[in-house]
């Protein structure tokens, strides 16, 4: 009997701990349940060269890499950081797991997009440094920083 509720106890525990992996405040678990496959895609390709059009894990550009990893997923999205920002998607304030980021850093428009994976970080792949994670919090970032939109 003691072993039955242990084994319980143990099951409880591990699918708590599971899903703290993936929380972050204000996600609901069926949108961490969306987001877990396509950051888990997304961070398989950290590494990835940056190339200028590329849209393969030969080389990305950003909206390349957002756009190959939500397509492997059966998520359409527009090609380019400026139609995205233009069409499509949910403006959104409050950041979720699997969000896009959009940047200015040419000064001009938007020219670049990312993908949040919570703790106030993204993964990009860079002109400098190909596919990684950098944080919202950086000063570079802070300055350029737009806003988000919900895909998923």
């Amino acid at each position: 009997m003691i072993l039955r509720y242990k084994s319980i106890f143990l099951a409880t525990l591990a699918i708590i701990l599971f899903t703290a992996l993936f929380y972050s405040p204000g996600t609901s678990l069926a949108a961490s349940n969306k987001t877990v496959p396509i950051l888990s895609t997304a961070k398989s390709l950290i590494g990835s060269p940056y190339r200028s059009g590329g849209i393969s894990p030969n080389g990305f550009d950003c909206s390349g890499f957002v756009n190959y990893v939500y397509k492997k997923h059966g998520i359409s999205i527009s090609r380019s950081s400026v139609s995205l920002w233009s069409s499509g998607g949910e403006k959104v304030s409050s950041l979720e797991p699997g969000d896009l980021l959009f940047f200015n850093t040419n000064g001009r428009t938007v020219s670049h997009v990312a993908i949040y994976i919570g703790d106030g970080q993204f993964i990009h792949s860079a002109s400098y440094g190909g596919v990684k994670i950098d944080s919202l919090s950086a000063a570079y970032y802070k300055k350029t920083y737009l806003g988000a939109k919900r895909f998923i």
